[in-house]
């Protein structure tokens, strides 16, 4: 049986500079072991399976899935879905929002332009935030190989995707990292993890206007460096505003990711005076075509 199947680059207007999501539009009749087993051979960082909504005022229902497991929410697999499903004509935007059901529930997300000019927005999940203990943001800096930035505890962040998140003094520092991808499976699964996430300011004014560059490491999950990370950038702004690091009345903001893997990815982040996070950015199309499954 043949299955409409794209794959989309997101957070990029360009193909191949942001991160990929395989997207299967023909989703139903997979058990959950076809999913996993297609994810596997995909090998990207996310593979998405699109199924008829099961709750009241969605558009339809998404499963997520890594080459390993599957996740309940994840930031740029909903984006390039979304994309899949308006380029398809398989959705429909109400008053310029789509529904998205998943694992965490209903992720709303904002529609704005058409076709190359699209720009996406999701509406980031409630966020649990737990500080690491001081012996173990002691691990997560030796399995980093890096000094932490003194100014903000690390913490693990659960939207659905649970991020170990660490700032680091500027953008120079996050882009040298060389971590321990050993040590990091090791640490993510200890207190389960999706992967580790950092971040640091870029500018020449050390990131006053709220700038970042940032990385998201996933080896427990079978992906070393996602490339452009939805769910991580937007544990970092729960992150930032816990942390005093943004402003109390509100933020927007941009994070670049990905120039260590060779991409340019562009995420447009807002967190509002009550904390509610949103990202976004572009999405393009690169493959197009039937799956034959």
């Amino acid at each position: 049986m043949g299955r409409a199947y794209k794959v989309v680059d997101a957070f990029s207007s360009r193909p191949f500079l942001g991160n990929p999501v395989a997207v299967v539009l023909d989703a139903e009749g997979l058990d959950a072991a076809a999913m996993q087993a297609l994810a596997r051979w995909t090998n990207l960082s996310e593979t998405t399976f699109v199924l008829p909504p099961t709750a009241p005022g969605a558009d339809y229902r998404l499963r997520i899935f890594t080459p390993r497991a599957e996740l309940p929410f994840a930031g740029h697999p909903t984006l390039g879905t979304a994309h899949a499903m308006l380029e398809a004509g398989r959705a429909t935007p109400r008053a310029g929002r789509l529904v998205q059901e998943c694992g965490v529930g209903l992720v709303g997300l904002s529609v704005e332009g058409e076709g190359p000019a699209r720009r996406l927005t999701l509406d980031l999940p409630p966020a649990r935030v737990t500080p690491l203990p001081p012996a173990e943001a002691a691990a997560l800096e030796a399995l980093l190989g890096h000094p932490l930035d003194p100014r903000a505890t690390p913490a693990i962040v659960d939207i659905g995707a649970v991020w170990a998140v660490a700032p680091l003094a500027d953008a120079a520092a996050v882009l040298r990292l060389e971590p321990d991808l050993a040590r990091s499976a090791a640490f993510e699964r200890r207190h389960g993890l999706t992967g580790v996430t950092v971040f640091g300011p870029r500018g020449a004014e050390a990131g006053k206007d709220g700038a970042i560059e940032v990385r998201s490491f996933a080896p427990s999950s079978g992906i070393e460096e996602d490339p452009v990370c939805g769910s991580g950038n937007g544990a970092v702004a729960v992150f930032r505003r816990e942390a005093g690091l943004l402003p109390p009345g509100g933020a927007a903001y941009q994070a670049t990711q990905g120039r260590r893997v060779g991409r340019d990815g562009q995420v447009a982040v807002r967190v509002d005076a009550e904390g509610r996070v949103s990202l976004g950015g572009a999405c393009v199309t690169c493959v197009d075509g039937t799956l034959a499954a």
